[in-house]
């Protein structure tokens, strides 16, 4: 998950001292470390919590504090991590969703939506566009073809389409 705003930033400090709350409770719990294994189990479980809240808001902090009189770079892995770059590009532009609403000449629950929905529901070049008013640039980009991967879909294409026909078939076969 990622800290898209003030409101997400509050929730997740509020969840992250209750898991560190969690962990002092159960480090303090004689009864529950008599049995080893399910204590490590629990510990393990809210320590995770614990460090994965922590990156976030690492995260967060760093985009809100950034010194915008720098350019700031952002680590895209591939092109499913591109909404995240738009949205911390935004936020550490110090740029709200209205705003950039009024720069795209567009409503601002239209922004709203793209960020909800990780830009599922943006067209390619709305988000071209979203990409200009925040100034983000690639600087250098590799694309990879992965033709295994290719012949992987092809057969689950295959596959889908051969199960919808027999169960088309079935279906007309039983009226």
């Amino acid at each position: 998950m990622m800290i898209k705003n003030e409101q997400q930033y509050q929730h997740s400090l509020d969840w992250l001292q209750r898991f560190e709350q969690s962990i002092a409770s159960l480090d303090s719990n004689e009864h529950l470390k008599a049995e080893p294994q399910r204590w490590k189990l629990h510990r393990d479980s809210y320590q995770s919590q614990v460090d994965e809240l922590k990156s976030e808001i690492t995260e967060y902090e760093r985009l809100i504090n950034c010194d915008t009189s720098n350019p700031l770079k952002i680590k895209v892995d591939s092109l499913n991590k591109l909404p995240n770059a738009l949205i911390k590009a935004r936020i550490a532009a110090k740029i709200s969703q209205k705003e950039l609403a009024d720069i795209l000449v567009i409503d601002e629950q239209r922004v709203k939506e793209y960020e909800d929905t990780d830009y599922q529901c943006a067209s390619f070049v709305e988000i071209l566009e979203v990409s200009t008013a925040l100034g983000v640039e690639f600087e250098t980009a590799t694309v990879q073809v992965d033709f295994a991967e290719i012949e992987a879909v092809k057969k689950s294409v295959d596959k889908w389409r051969k199960e919808k026909l027999n169960i088309k078939t079935k279906a007309s076969k039983d009226y």
